[in-house]
């Protein structure tokens, strides 16, 4: 049988297999796109993009340089998809204690932390929502519409014939001289960027992935009148024609990216300490987030076969590092750039067993 010869197979279409592909096509290189619609976090995810961890006040890792890639980046998707996915706007942070005022004031005279965070603390009061210690105001952050972007982005490769809807099957890939044939496909490498779907890949599973369910919420609140991202137990995230995306719990033990009465308890129970006024749920989302225990990706070549890649752990902050470590990728795979060892699979090859 003829093979038809590609530089690469992507296996996954998330994030950061988006990412991933976008780096091939502005290097010119030949690739196809396996998808089975398995895993649903990039299509559930909320999306946003924030350089402050707000939970503990302190800056996200390498936030200034992966901004300014992410958002050019996700600038050109728009321009090349016709789609308007990049939403700006300005988070709250609900203030739970004189406790949390202080760390605010501290973390917001830190250089690194500054430039995104106002140092005065808003005392005003917003109809609807519980902020008796005031609000913090970060800048420079925003959503981008994943489910918006990962539909167009599939359209795109099916008119060009680059994708195809079906279980990639670990076991058909076989090594011929200098490149793996798949099916009827040649190809220079395989990336495996299947986010949790990693975990049946028999050549990555090893990995150590820390994958973490979560579920969110759409709310109709029609009295509830923000254009901000508030954060406070959870976030309230505004969509327009006065629904919000309301998120997200963290359950360890449910692998399934089906919703669950009991994260929809644990968001109605959480909610009723942010917001004061009534809504009604109108959508129940979840997808399983492949997070890893040090919180860095985990990306990089195969401890025993150069040409099969792994592209995944982008975790809950997938739409800022995605463009930056697919690039570092690109270039580890095709110039030889060492990749930085934080986000480096070899940081884990104690945990690798010949089979």
């Amino acid at each position: 049988m003829d093979h038809t010869k590609v530089d690469y197979i992507i296996v996954g279409l998330g994030l950061a297999g988006i990412a991933f592909a976008e780096q091939l096509s502005k290097h010119n290189k030949t690739f196809l796109v396996y998808e089975d619609d398995s895993q649903t976090s990039s299509l559930v995810a909320g999306g946003v993009y924030n350089p402050v961890i707000l939970k503990r006040f302190t800056p996200v890792w390498n936030a200034e340089s992966q901004l300014q890639k992410a958002l050019p980046f996700y600038k050109s998707l728009e321009e090349k998809l016709h789609i308007q996915i990049d939403r700006k706007f300005v988070t709250k942070k609900a203030f739970k204690s004189v406790e949390d005022q202080n760390n605010w004031f501290a973390a917001s005279d830190r250089p690194v932390l500054g430039q995104y965070m106002n140092p005065k603390i808003s005392k005003k009061k917003i109809p609807g929502i519980v902020g008796d210690f005031g609000f913090g105001e970060v800048y420079q952050t925003g959503r981008i519409d994943t489910h918006t972007l990962v539909t167009a982005y599939r359209k795109h490769l099916e008119q060009t014939d680059q994708i195809r809807y079906e279980q990639f099957n670990y076991n058909e890939i076989s090594h011929k001289n200098n490149e793996l044939d798949y099916e009827d496909i040649a190809a220079q490498y395989i990336v495996f960027a299947e986010g949790y779907g990693i975990v049946h890949n028999p050549f990555f599973n090893y990995l150590p992935l820390n994958e973490a369910k979560g579920e969110l919420i759409t709310i109709h609140a029609p009295e509830l009148d923000i254009d901000f991202l508030l954060k406070s137990t959870l976030f309230v995230l505004p969509l327009g024609g006065d629904l919000y995306k309301v998120g997200a719990t963290f359950n360890w033990k449910d692998k399934t990216g089906t919703p669950s009465e009991e994260g929809k308890n644990e968001l109605i129970e959480k909610l009723k300490n942010v917001i004061t006024v009534p809504y009604t749920i109108v959508d129940q989302s979840a997808g399983i987030r492949p997070t890893v225990k040090d919180r860095r990706p985990m990306i990089g070549i195969h401890p025993e076969n150069e040409r099969m890649v792994v592209l995944n752990g982008l975790g809950t902050r997938g739409v800022m590092i995605a463009p930056t470590i697919a690039e570092d990728l690109f270039h580890c795979i095709e110039n030889k750039k060492p990749l930085d060892l934080d986000i480096d699979i070899k940081r884990f090859e104690n945990t690798y067993f010949s089979p």
